[in-house]
């Protein structure tokens, strides 16, 4: 059996599968880690659509001699959808209040809100509180989703643009337990939602930037990726002890665990960018 991806055979040793879903599954799963999607099967030449879906899925694959896969990148997808989102804002800005509340309806049944709510839950609830009449403004939800926007086309350049925010709140949070002796608990409420916030920031574009190949080193990258895990164990038990206002552990978790780690991981992504850039230019 062959399988090609976008005309080109794929290199694809068999396991243990039996039907074509089972092969799918792989392929489905080997395109997402690769930041890519399936955007049409064909089996020996015949277009599969959804009615032919539950009875051609399993097909024992020894009756199958070639299956290709034609595929949209991750990002390509993102960027069509974000635009088409920025199109709904326009939209649901000029309608009146009942057309805004028919515009929901209609809207969450649509392919950006399905896709937003798939791979960008955050976003989707951003919408959906705006949509549904909540206190996410339009320009709020506006400025949200253009600031995604420049994480997905422009992920180094939002990422180098960061860094004086970054190295700013982290200073402040090293005030943090100071600032919540002493009764500043707005200031001490705010530098938590920013640190949070750039923290979030960093992880959405590290993800982009891994899927869209602007990492030079897949080893270090998949290091840099089992640190932010352990990096959100420091940030739950930050948060934690913020809501217990406990200064001594949050003072020492900002001080030698948040603050530098979070750097750390900042500049360990910026230079594997540097890195693959210049080794681009160097060919």
């Amino acid at each position: 059996m062959i399988i090609k991806i976008n005309g080109e055979p794929l290199d694809y040793t068999l396991n243990n599968e039996k039907t074509l879903i089972e092969i799918v599954a792989g392929l489905e799963q080997w395109l997402s880690n690769s930041g890519h999607r399936m955007s049409e099967l064909s089996v020996d030449g015949q277009d599969v659509n959804a009615s032919m879906v539950e009875e051609i899925f399993k097909r024992d694959i020894n009756t199958i001699k070639c299956i290709e896969v034609s595929t949209n990148s991750i990002s390509e997808l993102t960027t069509a959808c974000i635009i088409n989102l920025n199109r709904d804002i326009d939209e649901f800005e000029k309608l009146d209040f009942d057309e805004k509340a028919k515009f929901f309806a209609n809207w969450k049944e649509s392919g950006q809100a399905q896709y937003i709510s798939e791979e960008m839950p955050e976003l989707y609830s951003y919408f959906t509180d705006t949509f549904s009449g909540g206190s996410i403004s339009i320009p709020v939800l506006r400025s949200i989703t253009e600031e995604i926007q420049r994480e997905v086309t422009e992920p180094v350049k939002e990422l180098e643009n960061i860094e004086p925010i970054l190295n700013e709140i982290c200073d402040k949070l090293i005030e943090l337990p100071l600032n919540i002796q002493t009764g500043k608990d707005l200031l001490a409420a705010k530098t938590i939602e920013i640190f949070s916030s750039i923290t979030e920031k960093i992880i959405r574009i590290f993800y982009q930037l891994n899927i869209q190949g602007y990492l030079l080193q897949m080893e270090k990258a998949k290091k840099i990726a089992l640190d932010f895990s352990n990096f959100k164990n420091i940030l739950t038990e930050l948060l934690e002890a913020y809501e217990k206002h406990d200064t001594i552990i949050i003072g020492d978790l900002a001080e030698y665990e948040a603050s530098p780690k979070l750097k750390e991981l900042y500049f360990a992504i910026l230079d594997n960018c540097r890195e693959a850039a210049q080794a681009q230019g160097e060919k």
